[in-house]
């Protein structure tokens, strides 16, 4: 009889035949393209374009790979057009890619998107999901019935949100009247309040003062401490990816240039800043 006991290195082959179950998100070979319009300036090219329209093809993402296990903080980072937004989108279920597969968590974001949002909590730093002109606690409120939460975890989750976050005295003013430090920790909150297992954040700290930032990553940290929350985090501030992650993914012209560690891309720079831009220079992004 064949026993764990009996089986050398019976971690190791765990970790290998089930390495895939480990895995919170899988993307394997993901192709994204656009069509984009193109026409010179001028009344007679506009005129030429209502009849004959030019297209151009941009691959926003070509074969694009990688793994992300539960709890990890990764920062996904790359210039603007590197294909970070696409890829948001494609693991939000929001795009559908032409080619490759993406599971997260058990579920094809595209095909199973009632299963797969009740998973996810989506933060975009220049875009909202509170209605602007209720208070904040309305806002909360419909989006407890969008996803279907009961009340007693409702009301817990809001306890421990306006806690960690100090929102008591902002959840009764209307989002229009927030600053912008005050709006995005109530985003924060409001996309965390169905308990999801993966927090997309999307420059979430942009135009925040220093106070607000550190209150941000602090309780982003504590998230993911206490639940294990999983990560990803993309934006321009090499401040939020030190402060909140370890493992870098690098994009550039759609395609992964580099996974590894904060110290593999620093490297013999002083900061994170000088290393990046060294790292854009080398690759020609």
């Amino acid at each position: 009889m064949i026993t764990k006991k009996s089986i050398p290195a019976w971690q190791d082959m765990k970790k290998y035949y089930y390495q895939e179950e480990a895995n919170m998100i899988r993307v394997e070979h993901v192709c994204k393209t656009y069509k984009v319009s193109k026409r010179d300036a001028g009344f007679m090219s506009a005129c030429k374009a209502l009849f004959h329209k030019e297209y151009e093809e941009v691959k926003a993402l070509e074969d694009v790979s990688f793994t992300i296990d539960e709890g990890e903080m990764v920062g996904y980072i790359g210039p603007n057009g590197a294909g970070k937004s696409s890829t948001i989108k494609i693991l939000s279920g929001i795009l559908v890619p032409e080619s490759g597969k993406c599971e997260i968590n058990g579920c094809v974001p595209w095909k199973q998107r009632m299963k797969h949002v009740k998973n996810i909590g989506v933060v975009f730093g220049q875009r909202s999901q509170l209605w602007w002109d209720v208070p904040v606690i309305d806002s909360f409120e419909l989006l407890r019935d969008i996803y279907s939460i009961s009340e007693a975890d409702y009301r817990n989750q809001l306890e421990e949100l306006t806690t960690l976050l100090n929102l008591s005295e902002i959840l009764k003013t209307p989002t229009r009247q927030l600053s912008l430090g005050q709006r995005m920790r109530c985003e924060i909150a409001a996309s965390l309040l169905h308990q999801p297992k993966i927090l997309f954040l999307d420059e979430p700290t942009i135009g925040l003062d220093a106070v607000s930032k550190l209150a941000v990553r602090n309780f982003i940290k504590q998230m993911n401490k206490v639940h294990k929350t999983t990560v990803i985090l993309t934006t321009h501030d090499m401040q939020d990816i030190e402060a909140l992650t370890n493992r870098i993914i690098l994009i550039g012209k759609g395609k992964i240039l580099m996974d590894g560690t904060i110290e593999d891309i620093k490297g013999t720079h002083e900061n994170m800043d000088e290393a990046v831009a060294t790292l854009y220079k080398n690759y020609d992004i």
